[in-house]
């Protein structure tokens, strides 16, 4: 479904203030599969899924999704294919429209039709329907505004906006992290329940190691731009929370060596 060859991002190249995001990264994910991404801050996790959507341009290498090279495609035009639901609630609905309207235009989206086309009586059924598997009671407040809502129920809805029309990949970026420890668990129910019944290809970015053991099919591990562990299969079923930790923090003892290690400016 989605293949990713030697991507490499930096910023500010040839400064002294170069980042370098992605290092020749290299990451095939099978169509249905879920795959949960762990990492430290600025182990590249957001521009894996920033060049993946279209918002930050790849300096070398190549991204194919549903045997279509997206390497060099916009945004907009990725986003047909590419589900993603952020951390903050906020970024994924339109406050001031209700509900209804806001899954009216997830329904519309790439059709080119307006919201007044969009937005139609015969599709609350539809609408109903979905929104009664939250279990949040959101399917009888249609014309609520999402502006209203809860953290949580707005999160809930963005994700029924994002799988309403089945996408080839849905990305999560740690789509819980803003929400509160009861919230939190019922989007990540809601998360298993959409992408088994949907039989839907997701990426998920979490600081949660519970999480990651938690869902899944694979366990990515990132550090400096570089995929530094993969791990599916039985040994992804016996990992426990504590060996991620584990892994974790051998990989930044292996960094602060490193940087010890490095040789220093020459003493006069």
């Amino acid at each position: 479904m989605l293949t990713l060859d030697d991507v490499s991002v930096a910023f500010n190249a040839g400064t002294a203030n170069e980042i370098r995001a992605l290092q020749q990264v290299s990451l095939s994910v099978d169509d249905g599969e879920f795959v949960t991404v762990i990492g430290a801050n600025g182990a590249g996790k957001s521009s894996l899924f920033n060049v993946i959507a279209g918002t930050a341009p790849v300096d070398s290498g190549r991204i194919v999704l549903d045997h279509a090279d997206i390497t060099w495609w916009p945004e907009y035009r990725r986003s047909q294919m590419i589900g993603r639901v952020f951390q903050d609630p906020a970024m994924g609905t339109c406050p001031g429209l209700t509900i209804r309207e806001n899954l009216s235009l997830a329904a519309i989206h790439g059709r080119g039709a307006g919201l007044r086309q969009g937005v139609k009586k015969d599709q609350d059924a539809w609408f109903v329907e979905r929104l009664a598997h939250e279990h949040l009671g959101l399917e009888y407040r249609l014309d609520s505004d999402v502006g209203m809502l809860s953290g949580g129920q707005r999160q809930a809805i963005t994700l029924v906006m994002a799988t309403l029309i089945k996408p080839r990949l849905l990305l999560l970026d740690e789509h819980t992290a803003a929400l509160d420890p009861h919230a939190a668990g019922q989007i990540i129910s809601l998360t298993r329940e959409l992408a088994e019944s949907h039989e839907l290809t997701v990426i998920m970015i979490t600081h949660s190691m519970q999480q990651a053991c938690m869902l899944g099919d694979r366990i990515i591990m990132m550090h400096q731009g570089r995929i530094e562990f993969d791990i599916a299969g039985e040994e992804r079923r016996k990992l426990r929370p504590a060996d991620l930790v584990e892994r974790f923090h051998a990989l930044e003892d292996d960094a602060e060596i490193g940087e010890r290690d490095r040789p220093g400016p020459a003493r006069i």
